[in-house]
């Protein structure tokens, strides 16, 4: 599929659960994946983390070539890593879909995001907490995807930080209906909500999630969630 096909694919599912695989039992890799297509899961999430960047080691190249081997979902890779340029045509070729790169590690983006497409995956910017929004809004345009980090980069279970909803606000003043707004960090039942009806349509899941024993119940009472506040908030923008 064309990234042009996936971006449509992908907006006509949203707004969506986007499970987060750091989350989940290694040991059960495989099971884990088909639980959450069964489940509904419409994409997965997948963090990998240099040690360098962020002050944790996750998984690399092999472990999302073996998720591409276990899914035809799309894959979702967040990049927290130093110098994600010598590295994205790898990643590509193991099987990512989406591929986000940190502001922080890549302050002129443009020629990456660029590339990015040009290797046919879907572009994707983030930013952490701390930093302004205004670091990223000349780079929207190369965006296929912006990813409000709601949390500091490098660990799960983290609390959710309210900074990331007045990002998702001014983001979806400033894009079109074609961009894929997501939130990651502490996204569970009491933060969904707000994110949504602040602007995001994507939801990055993952101690949450994997919390739950039923998988298909929480995807499905979070979509249902996330579908009811944005029409709240289509309505409210509409008088």
């Amino acid at each position: 599929m064309s990234n042009v096909g996936l971006l449509d694919r992908l907006q006509a599912d949203a707004p969506m659960v986007n499970p987060s695989l750091l989350a989940c039992d290694f040991t059960r890799l495989g099971e884990e994946i088909r639980s959450l297509e069964a489940a509904g899961a419409r994409i997965l999430h997948l963090d990998v983390m240099d040690g360098h960047f962020v002050p944790n080691i996750s998984f690399g190249i092999p472990i999302v070539e073996a998720v591409r081997r276990a899914t035809e979902l799309p894959l979702d890779v967040h990049l927290m890593i130093s110098e994600p340029a010598r590295y994205v045509r790898q990643f590509r070729q193991a099987g990512a879909d989406l591929l986000t790169v940190q502001i922080e590690a890549a302050p002129e983006p443009a020629a990456l995001l660029e590339e990015i497409r040009s290797l046919g995956a879907l572009a994707g910017l983030t930013l952490n907490p701390p930093t302004p929004l205004e670091t990223i809004e000349p780079y929207l345009p190369y965006c296929d995807l912006v990813l409000v980090m709601s949390v500091m980069p490098g660990f799960g279970g983290q609390e959710f930080q309210p900074v990331a909803l007045g990002k998702l606000q001014r983001l979806r003043k400033l894009t079109d209906s074609q961009m894929l707004l997501s939130v990651d960090g502490g996204v569970n039942r009491q933060t969904l909500g707000l994110c949504a009806q602040a602007g995001a349509n994507v939801f990055v899941t993952g101690t949450a999630l994997f919390s739950e024993e039923d998988y298909s119940r929480f995807i499905r009472d979070m979509t249902a969630l996330a579908r009811q506040c944005q029409l709240v908030q289509e309505k409210t923008c509409s008088r």
